[in-house]
Parts: structure tokens; sequence; C-alpha cells
């Protein structure tokens, strides 16, 4: 899969993630569109890292996943992602029960163990565009963010590598954010500013981080390295939700 087909992707997703945010019943269908997200992240995310036992990796990854969104979801008062560290430390169990179930002599277990638990990581932080959509700021910070998000991704397909290319992303993304924090309700400029610059910034450092790793031309691995921006991005918009706009 090449960049400019990944960062069509990635737009593709925010927009995804913004447009549930608006869909009644809020916030169920953006609950689905989490579970989307994770689902493709664990399916490509062994071929992603080059990982042994695809199957119960991707298993694992997307269990955990689905069970962080549940969790959030049906979680009433606050803190509302209170039970994600319970969900982490049995995506951990499960991640070393499917290493004991292997029957290949397991090649490579610290690399398939270690690496089943980033993807569970990965697929949990999901679960924070579900808490953020059910902050004050609502719908409005899940839309800020996912269209600011889908910018960076759009603007890192351009011929440019490096620490420039994640800068030209940020500032993007910031002016974006900015100008739809301005126009959307429950929300001011200067948090549209943050969500800007916390989703230019994720966008710009998963784009460096992903062009070393071989793998990410493949079918699968380009699905999980498009879903990854705005998968990891979820838990931070809740972080700026929780320390700019509440």
């Amino acid at each position: 899969m090449s960049v400019s087909t990944r960062a069509v992707t990635t737009a593709a997703l925010a927009a995804l993630v913004a447009a549930a945010s608006y869909v009644q019943p809020r916030p169920l269908p953006l609950v689905a569109a989490v579970v989307v997200l994770v689902v493709l992240v664990a399916l490509g995310w062994p071929s992603l890292l080059r990982l042994p036992a695809a199957g119960s990796t991707r298993l694992v990854v997307a269990l955990c996943g689905i069970g962080g969104a549940a969790a959030t979801y049906f979680t009433q008062g606050e803190p509302v992602l209170r039970h994600l560290p319970t969900v982490l430390a049995g995506a951990v169990v499960l991640a070393f029960i499917a290493q004991m179930l292997r029957r290949d002599g397991r090649p490579q277990l610290t690399e398939s163990v270690s690496g089943t638990v980033a993807g569970v990581v990965a697929a949990i932080t999901t679960s924070g565009w579900i808490a953020a959509a059910r902050s004050d700021a609502g719908a409005a910070l899940v839309v800020t963010s996912a269209v600011a998000l889908a910018v960076a991704a759009a603007v890192s397909a351009l011929p440019v590598r490096g620490w420039v290319a994640l800068g030209i992303s940020a500032v993007a993304a910031v002016l974006v954010g900015g100008t739809a924090g301005t126009l959307l309700p429950n929300i001011d400029t200067v948090s549209g500013l943050w969500c800007g610059l916390v989703a230019g910034v994720v966008v710009g450092a998963l784009h460096l981080l992903l062009e070393r790793l071989p793998a990410r031309g493949a079918r699968l691995a380009g699905l999980a390295a498009s879903a990854l921006p705005v998968a990891v991005c979820g838990i931070f918009v809740f972080v700026v939700g929780r320390m700019v706009i509440l």
C-alpha cells in the first residue's frame, strides 16, 4: 500500500469517526466506528511487525480492543476510563496464554509477546474517542480533532520526509483545528488549536515511525498503518478535552 493510499485511508477513517459522533443515538454509532478501527489494527498488526502466530495475535488484539470499547461505553459516572487498566491487565494474561498454546516451537517468543501487548495498547486507546464524546464538549471535540487528523493525514502524503513532514502536518492540523473550534458550538478556538496540535503531532510522529517498517506496504499491514493514527489519537483527544476544555 502506497503512502498516498494510506493517507487517504487514514483521512477516510477520521471522517468516519467525525460523522459517527453526530449520529443518534449517541455515542453508539461512534462505538461501531471504534470497533472498525480495532478490527483494522488487529488484522494487520502481525504483518506490520512481522510477528509469528498471526492468528492468535489478531484474536487477542481484537478481543481486548473491543472489550475496552465496551467497558468505556457501559461505564457509568466518572472516571469513565476507570475499567481500562483491568482490560489491559487481562490482555497481558491473554497474550501469555496465546504463547503457551503455540505448537510451532515458539520462535521469536519475546517479540511475539511484546508485539501483541503493543497491539493491544494501540487497540485499547481507541476507547478515548468514546470517552471524549461523553465529555461536556462531546461531538464538537470529536469532530474538531477528527477533521484536524484527516487534514494532517492528507498532508503527510506530500513528497517530504523526516521532521519537515511532521512540522507541516502539525501546522496544517493546528490551523484546521482552530478554525473548526471557532465554528463549532461547545468548543472554542484555543481548544481547537490544541486538538489540532495533538492530531498533527500524532500523525506526523507515526508517519516517521512507520516509514522505518519495511512491511508497511503489504495490504493488511497498510490497513493497520492507516488505522493506527486514528486509533492512537483517541486517548490524546480525551486528555485534551479534560485538561483544556473542562
